[in-house]
């Protein structure tokens, strides 16, 4: 029924009932339909609103209505229940998953709630895949903890005189010498329990995080002892307490304290050892080192000539070589590397022959690996030829320099291919492991690495010098000021002018040092520096004045071939002048000094 119908059935009172719906806009009538025979019918009617004049109408006419309130279904109510909660049911499951995908589920040490929980890595029976087998070049180390292996797995044999295990031992040595190498052996080989974790795991931005950690991988150790406990890397949180210098704080020295009183408190560690490893023991606690916590100090040093040789036997295990590859031939050219350098070395030699397309190493790739691992990548050849000869006579002024000075080192080879920032460099190869340096030795190489600037002045005019002897000059600097105020070799006196621990320590400490002397002794060290640098000029310009012939005539042959031989160089000198008996031997390591 239209709205307009439904008014004139209300005016001639044909309306008897208005049930209302939907907040009034929907109206069920109950109406007498004349043309039906006055029969009663139920019709639906739209109402736009519930005007108050509608509502008084209906009131005047005596018309019963009523308003009534909507019914939803109970499957709507679920649905709408549903709907409003689908979004944060949603949203928080995300974020749950998300944060089980990053910190990992309750027993991972990364959880939130498991911040005191140590993060160290467990194994029950270690499979390192390393063992004593696979370490060379460090007997002496190797020795100290193969003796902890036996005590291990026979301690009868040690108790039974009244031997204690010991519970400390502290590997101390230059990065790359195997001292991580060592614990992985250790674990392969004593067939215990083994934790390993790093010292930089210890500790949090949160105080107290580290005792904790210390605390409770402490617990985990002497519930399977007896076990190995291996840290990485100690000095990052057991360095000296109390310095104020290099960052402490109170939440590593708390965690330093932790570690003291577990590996020698008043409980004990029995049946636990701890083997740590460092290349700054200098800076770490006293109470540390002492007995009782670290009972052993294993220093893992560079490597010597035979311990290099073995070292490249373990190495050279997997890789095939020409016939004129020479093991011992290598480790004589490599003094100075330790045994990560070493299988560097090699692994670079072998990318060398896969990409030259050879089936086998030669020697080449390993002269080649030697250059790049030292020197850098080679660079492009040089065409001017301006700039090519300079840098010639640069070299070949260190080459001679260097030969015909008594104590230098013999020449290995002079090249003018470019190598990292040198666009030319003089290979010198002591003959032995320097160890032990004398004062002829160290003056012999000043005047070497000053060869190249005389033959740049004498050649071509002072105003012509280049820049190409700047890193010259900076080893010549640290030279000098080394046998002046470490090795006592100058007109001051038999004095160690700085303490070592400075030397090698920190800025402040360094600038400290050098205020707490007097004017007077610095500005004599000062002068004997100049002194000293001085005199090896005269000495290098001397030869390169008395040997312009034999310089010409080499800089000729090495512009031509662009690489000389040391046994070359040494052929077309001494058909100029006599070369000092003991520079004449060559076969060894290179110290390059370029331009």
């Amino acid at each position: 029924m239209s709205y307009t119908r439904f008014l004139e059935y209300l005016d001639k009172d044909k309306i008897r009932k208005v049930d209302l719906y939907d907040n009034g806009m929907v109206a069920i009538v109950e109406a007498v339909a004349p043309e039906l025979g006055n029969r009663v019918q139920r019709v639906r009617v739209q109402l736009p609103g519930l005007p108050e004049e509608l509502i008084r109408k209906i009131k005047a006419k005596n018309v019963d209505f009523a308003a009534h309130i909507p019914q939803e279904d109970p499957g709507n109510v679920v649905l709408n229940i549903i709907s409003n909660l689908a979004f944060p049911v949603l949203l928080l499951g995300g974020l749950y998953f998300l944060s089980r995908r990053t910190i990992g589920g309750p027993g991972n040490p990364n959880n939130p709630f498991n911040f005191g929980k140590s993060k160290a890595k467990f194994q029950m029976e270690p499979n390192t895949g390393v063992t004593f087998n696979d370490v060379a070049g460090v007997d002496e180390a190797k020795q100290d903890f193969m003796e902890v292996v036996e005590f291990l797995k026979r301690p009868e044999r040690f108790t039974a005189v009244g031997a204690k295990i010991p519970k400390g031992v502290l590997l101390v040595g230059p990065p790359g010498t195997g001292k991580t190498l060592l614990a992985k052996a250790i674990a392969g080989e004593a067939g215990v329990p083994f934790f390993s974790i790093s010292g930089s795991e210890f500790v949090e931005v949160f105080v107290g995080i580290g005792a904790s950690r210390v605390r409770d991988l402490f617990k985990k150790a002497k519930e399977n002892a007896p076990c190995i406990v291996f840290v990485d890397e100690i000095d990052a949180v057991g360095r000296q307490r109390g310095t104020g210098i290099g960052g402490g704080n109170d939440e590593r020295e708390q965690t330093l304290n932790q570690l003291l009183t577990e590996m020698d408190g008043f409980e004990g560690n029995t049946g636990v050892i701890v083997v740590a490893a460092t290349n700054r023991a200098d800076i770490l606690d006293a109470a540390l080192l002492r007995p009782g916590r670290f009972d052993r100090q294993v220093s893992v040093d560079v490597p010597d000539v035979k311990g290099r040789t073995e070292i490249l036997r373990v190495h050279a295990g997997n890789k095939k070589f020409d016939g004129d590859v020479s093991l011992d031939v290598i480790a004589m050219r490599t003094p100075g590397f330790s045994g990560a350098d070493l299988a560097n070395l090699l692994n670079e030699a072998a990318i060398l022959a896969g990409r030259r397309g050879k089936t086998a190493i030669s020697a080449k790739e390993i002269d080649d690996s030697i250059d790049r691992i030292v020197a850098g990548m080679e660079g492009t050849t040089m065409t001017d030829g301006k700039t090519k000869s300079l840098v010639a006579y640069h070299e070949v002024g260190h080459a001679v320099c260097g030969t015909l000075t008594p104590g230098h080192d013999p020449v290995q080879k002079v090249t003018l291919i470019p190598r990292g920032q040198a666009r030319g460099l003089t290979w010198f190869l002591p003959g032995e492991d320097p160890t032990l340096i004398s004062k002829q030795q160290i003056f012999a190489r000043i005047v070497g690495a000053l060869g190249g600037r005389a033959a740049e002045e004498i050649v071509f005019g002072s105003p012509e010098v280049t820049t190409g002897a700047a890193s010259d000059l900076q080893q010549v600097a640290s030279m000098a000021k080394q046998m002046v105020t470490v090795f006592g070799m100058s007109e001051i006196g038999p004095w160690a002018l700085i303490d070592p621990a400075v030397q090698g320590g920190d800025v402040i400490l360094r600038m400290m040092a050098r205020n707490s002397m007097s004017e007077k002794l610095a500005e004599d060290i000062d002068r004997s520096i100049k002194a000293i640098s001085d005199k090896a000029y005269e000495i290098a310009l001397g030869h390169i004045r008395n040997n312009r012939a034999a310089i010409d005539k080499i800089v000729e042959v090495l512009v031509e071939k662009e690489t000389m031989t040391g046994d070359e160089f040494r052929a077309i000198l001494s058909e100029f002048t006599e070369i000092p008996a003991e520079n004449k031997a060559a076969l060894s390591t290179p110290t390059p000094v370029g331009v």
